[in-house]
Formats: structure tokens, C-alpha cells, sequence
């Protein structure tokens, strides 16, 4: 039998970062809570024969193998700790928690009642983070001592009634929430722990912080740049990788959230028609094309049910834990 899995929250996170990769991934979405009308409504239409709930308690009856947390960052906490209490096994959506000290009350649960608890950095199967990997492993680019990676977009006028744009970061909003944590976990994935050197952490449009850099080393000596901003009228290639062989530049965003968007799911753990970004090689004034592996989020769900059966979880909490550190030093530490 598929495992049962209980979604709490059906917005962005839920309905498209979640359900379609629990499915692809052989889970039945057994129960899902939401309050809002239309999410209601989605949900019955996604899933007719899964239970829509009123309430958490409601979710945690409702005979379910797996808790995913996909709710507004103010909630994570609770609804995990819930879960953990329940003696649920629960995937929480980045970030796990808001502060350190959240992210570890929800491992101390974890531990404390031997419940295993991940959390969703689901962009460490992105085409370009896979294909980094290849290209390590490779030699190609030489000693690599130089990563910068950036999500950045152009939008100057705040999306109206967002509260991942408009929430302080006290109730879970910006992009040091949001978007930070992928590039700190990809690139602690890529080349080890590290250390936050240095941080800008500021609000351009006048609401929840929407510009941000940070500076990490590595003990492995790579430095990383990553870049989260919503308000870059120019922005720059997803990732550059420098050694002292040439530079590997990945020009676009992975195409998995707009194939998520579109309705498209994974079958069988895998993506049919594929999911490549476009990539380069750039050695001065020589450009020599590189093909990129094909992303695939629905591996996180297929080692989340291997883990169900006595596996490891495919992101363990010192993980998570390393990313907090960072980001709350990121944010205690900006300059100002």
C-alpha cells in the first residue's frame, strides 16, 4: 500500500511543491487542512477522495504515515512539534523554523520522542545543483574556489496581499527566510561547512527584507556569494563556479516549478520529458557548452519513503540546523 500523507496548508507550497512530488513519488495524499474557501475547493478538485480538514487535530487523525508542513512560516513550528507529539514523521517546508532557536525546539521534539523530522530543501535536486556535483566530481574547472549563486528577479511593486513580501521576519516574511535558505543549503551541500564573513540584509520596497547578500568560507577554502533579490533590474546567471581551470556558468532557473505550475507530475519518481538548465563553460574568451543532468524534486519524496522504511532521510537535522545558524547570523550581523 502507498503510504498516507497529510498535507497541512494548500497554497503555493502545498499545491505545487508538494502534492504533485508526493504523487509522482507513490505517496496517496490522504488528507489535506486548509481554511480558505478556494483552497477548499482546489483541494477537492486535486484530490476527491482525500479528507479536507478544519483543523490540525483533525490531520493528525486522520490515519496518515507522513505530516508535511507546508503552511505559512509562522506555523511551522507548532504544526511540526504537533506532528512530532503525534508520533508522525513530518517534512517541514523551508525554512523548518524562523530563528535557530525555533528550528532546534522542533529537533529537540524530534529527538526527545524519537520521531524523525526533515525539512524541504528540495533545490538540491535542481538540474544545477546536480550537475555541480557532476562537474566536482569531474576535475573539470581545476581547484574551485569560487561560488556565486543568486536568485534575483525584477519586481519593484510588492505583490498585493503576500505575506511572504509584507510579514516582518518575526511572523516568517523575506527573502532571507525565503530564498537564502536554498542558496546556504545547496552550497553547504556542494563544499562543506562554512562560515558567514560577512552580510546585507535590507528592505528596497519599504516592507519585508528583499535584498540580500551574504558571504560564506568554506573550510574546503571555497568562498560563496549568494544573492537574494527581489529588485535587481538586471539580474545575473543563476550560478557561476570558478576554478583555476574555467568557469562553469548555468544561465537560467530550473524549469521544475514552472513544470509544477503547469500541472505537470512526475511519473515514477521521474520527470518524462526531463528538466535541464542551459550551462557553459567559459575559459576567457572561449565558450564551450555543458550539458546539464536533469533536476528531479520527486528524489526528495522517493527517499522520504525509503526513510519511512528504515532509511536516512534525505536532509538530517544538523543540516538544517547549520542553515539556521547562518541565517540568523546573517541577519543579527548586517550591515547596517
Amino acid at each position: 500500500m502507498a503510504p498516507r500523507v497529510g498535507i497541512a496548508g494548500y497554497g503555493l507550497a502545498g499545491k505545487y511543491f508538494h502534492a504533485p512530488l508526493l504523487v509522482g513519488a507513490g505517496f496517496e495524499v490522504a488528507s489535506i487542512l486548509t481554511r480558505n474557501e478556494q483552497r477548499i475547493l482546489d483541494a477537492k478538485r486535486d484530490f476527491p477522495n482525500a479528507q479536507v480538514c478544519n483543523s490540525l487535530e483533525e490531520l493528525l487523525k486522520s490515519k496518515i504515515d507522513l505530516l508535511v508542513v507546508a503552511s505559512a512560516n509562522n506555523a511551522h513550528a507548532e504544526q511540526a512539534i504537533a506532528g512530532l507529539q503525534s508520533g508522525i514523521p513530518t517534512v517541514v517546508d523551508k525554512p523548518m523554523g524562523r530563528t535557530l532557536a525555533e528550528t532546534q525546539s522542533i529537533i529537540d521534539v524530534s529527538k526527545s520522542t524519537s520521531v524523525a523530522v526533515t525539512t524541504y530543501f528540495n533545490r538540491k535536486y535542481d538540474s544545477d545543483a546536480l550537475t555541480i556535483k557532476k562537474i566536482i566530481k569531474e576535475g573539470t574547472l581545476g581547484n574551485i574556489f569560487r561560488l556565486d549563486s543568486r536568485f534575483e528577479r525584477f519586481r519593484p511593486e510588492l505583490t498585493p496581499g503576500s505575506w511572504r513580501e509584507q510579514s516582518s521576519a518575526e511572523d516568517g516574511g523575506g527573502n532571507l527566510l525565503d530564498l537564502q535558505p536554498h542558496l546556504v543549503s545547496t552550497a553547504l551541500d556542494w563544499f562543506g561547512p562554512a562560515t558567514l564573513i560577512a552580510s546585507s540584509v535590507r528592505s528596497i520596497r519599504g516592507a519585508a527584507d528583499d535584498d540580500i547578500s551574504l558571504l560564506l568560507k568554506h573550510e574546503s577554502g571555497v568562498d560563496s556569494y549568494l544573492s537574494a533579490s527581489a529588485i535587481n533590474g538586471a539580474p545575473g546567471p543563476r550560478i557561476r563556479l570558478t576554478g583555476d581551470k574555467g568557469s562553469l556558468v548555468i544561465t537560467d532557473l530550473d524549469p521544475q516549478e514552472n513544470m509544477l505550475k503547469s500541472g505537470l507530475i512526475p511519473v515514477n519518481g521521474r520527470w518524462e520529458q526531463g528538466a535541464k538548465s542551459s550551462a557553459y563553460i567559459q575559459l576567457g574568451d572561449k565558450q564551450v557548452n555543458y550539458p546539464c543532468e536533469d533536476g528531479n524534486y520527486a528524489q526528495f519524496y522517493t527517499l522520504v519513503k525509503v526513510a519511512l522504511a528504515g532509511g536516512v532521510w534525505p536532509v538530517s537535522t544538523s543540516e538544517a540546523l547549520a542553515v539556521a545558524t547562518i541565517i540568523d547570523a546573517a541577519r543579527a550581523n548586517s550591515f547596517r
